[in-house]
């Protein structure tokens, strides 16, 4: 599994933290470095601005507990409000930043498009740190300093940081710098990897590539929580998301304990989910848990009417059967904490590229817009390509590969549509409209033990870049049934077993009947204990 991955040796396939690459080859990291030792030193306000995801999230709170622990005694956080002010560092949000009187102002996971903001910080006499993984566009802002390993001219060699890895790394020169001023003194020496189970739990759910570098960090941010050292917010996230902390996985991150962080950010003010984050209070830990798997669960809501209307208005514009080759959607009614969500299961259920539009906030003229893409389609390039062709149509934008945002006034919203889809057709053939399913082969009769599921289930951090191994094969169905929200749970013979399997969210109202080929992922029954294992279908078809 590990060589099909790329992996050569032991060392290739588990990283360990000893294998990180230094922090030198990151640009500027020396420069933040001295700037927050000045700042420590001279008891001046630092002030961490985070982001509204999960990635923003958990690098503000490891940059508020990072820099308390190397001796900052002035530390407060913000965090934008979506809907009040926007993406980023703002002009908006700096106004409101003012009432807190910040000597520096750090930026994690954004700040590398935020100009505006960082110009109006600048005019109030601030010093500005910005922390970023996002690419860059034509010019930087005019920060003090910026440390993003996707910057021009940088050579560190984990360029799929997130924004809470970079903050991380930022950390660890710091603790060097104050090491070296003062001699060897054993307080500028704390144990940063305290603070990996934040590191694991951004790095995850942002999706960016677990290579090497990220594997490392997500696999002992893992082992922190498996051991129960895990901050009490993540703790209690992982308790209200029913999940075993002594066996979390990279994939229970991804689909249970993220989107609770997240959906702070989507539905109400992430600065719940920070608090969540920052308190070692497990009481209060457990409390603000509860609330946001409320809002998740008025999320989940929110996200399957808006789905529904979406695939409603594809099935409108499909031509001869086809939807479009890229999809550019808005409706008035939509929340914008949640467009990048419609986007994204869209982009699987149709396996093209695809834009969801919101109002900024109820009524407005201003959009924005969440993009999610396809292997092969580089989104932000995508962008950049329309920008670079009608200058001024779209106000701003920015991402990665996969995902981006991008923000425009209701009026040019056609206009846009045109220019994307042109830029799509240039580019989308046809082998890359052809979905493709991975798979590490099929297993022989005697290989669905326990034994090899537990192994697969705890060989990785898998992810993004890692996948999880699946395998693929025919099978008879004996029996199935329908369980909570359009889950399918299937009986399945092959030769003389029986086997158990569950394909999420795929009731569609035909009862699957027959032999099927399935590409499945091996896994622990936990629920049955014992022996059991079960097969989760990730792709399901008659034979």
């Amino acid at each position: 599994m590990y060589a099909a991955r790329g992996a050569l040796d032991e060392t290739q396939a588990r990283p360990r933290l000893a294998q990180l690459p230094p922090p030198d080859g990151l640009v500027g990291v020396d420069a933040a470095a001295e700037l927050l030792a000045t700042a420590i030193a001279q008891d001046r306000h630092i002030v961490v601005v985070g982001d509204f995801d999960c990635d923003g999230a958990t690098a503000c709170a490891l940059g508020v507990r990072g820099l308390r622990m190397l001796g900052a005694r002035r530390v407060s956080h913000a965090v934008p409000n979506r809907i009040v002010h926007g993406y980023g560092l703002s002009p908006a949000l700096v106004d409101e930043l003012a009432a807190l009187q910040p000597d520096l102002l750090v930026t994690v996971d954004h700040g590398i498009a935020c100009h505006a903001g960082i110009a109006a910080a600048k005019a109030r006499g601030w010093q500005v740190l910005v922390t970023d993984h996002h690419l860059p566009g034509e010019t930087l802002p005019a920060a003090d300093v910026i440390v993003d390993p996707n910057q021009p001219g940088d050579r560190f060699p984990g360029k799929m940081l997130a924004g809470v890895g970079v903050m991380f790394y930022v950390l660890l020169a710091l603790r060097r710098h104050l090491h070296d001023r003062r001699d060897s003194d054993a307080r500028a020496r704390p144990d940063l990897t305290a603070l990996l189970d934040l590191v694991a739990v951004g790095t995850v759910a942002d999706l960016v590539p677990l290579d090497a570098c990220n594997r490392a960090l997500v696999a002992a941010g893992l082992r922190q929580l498996h051991a129960g050292r895990g901050c009490a917010g993540l703790q209690a996230l992982i308790e209200v998301s029913n999940r075993d902390a002594a066996r979390l996985t990279a994939a229970d991150i991804g689909f249970a304990v993220g989107p609770r962080l997240n959906a702070a950010g989507r539905l109400e003010d992430m600065s719940l989910g920070i608090e969540c984050l920052l308190t070692d209070d497990p009481r209060q830990a457990r409390e603000i848990a509860a609330t946001l798997n409320e809002i998740n669960g008025e999320r989940r809501a929110v996200q399957q009417q808006m789905t529904d209307e979406a695939e409603a208005a594809v099935a409108r514009v499909a031509l001869a059967g086809e939807p479009p080759l890229a999809v550019c959607l808005h409706d008035p009614q939509w929340h914008p904490g949640v467009v990048g969500l419609v986007a994204s299961k869209l982009k699987e259920r149709l396996h093209r590229p695809v834009i969801a539009f919101a109002p900024a906030e109820p009524g407005s003229d201003a959009l924005r817009g969440s993009a999610r893409s396809i292997p092969g389609f580089h989104i932000r390039d995508a962008l950049a390509a329309v920008d670079a062709r009608h200058p001024g149509l779209v106000e701003r934008f920015g991402g990665h590969a996969m995902a981006a945002g991008l923000s425009l006034p209701m009026a040019r919203l056609e206009a846009f549509r045109d220019a994307f889809a042109r830029v799509a057709a240039e580019t989308l053939g046809p082998e890359l409209l052809q979905a493709v399913v991975l798979s590490d082969g099929d297993l022989a009769a005697d290989e669905f033990t326990r034994v090899n599921a537990e192994a697969l289930r705890d060989g990785g951090p898998w992810g993004q870049g890692f996948p999880e191994p699946q395998f693929d094969g025919e099978f008879d169905v004996l029996g199935w049934r329908v369980v909570g929200e359009r889950h399918l749970k299937l009986e399945l013979g092959h030769g003389r077993q029986r086997l158990n399997a569950i394909h999420f969210g795929s009731w569609d109202g035909q009862a699957p009947t027959g032999r099927v080929r399935i590409a499945y992922r091996l896994e622990p029954d936990d629920y049955r204990g014992g022996d059991a294992v079960q097969l989760v279908v990730v792709h399901r078809e008659a034979v």
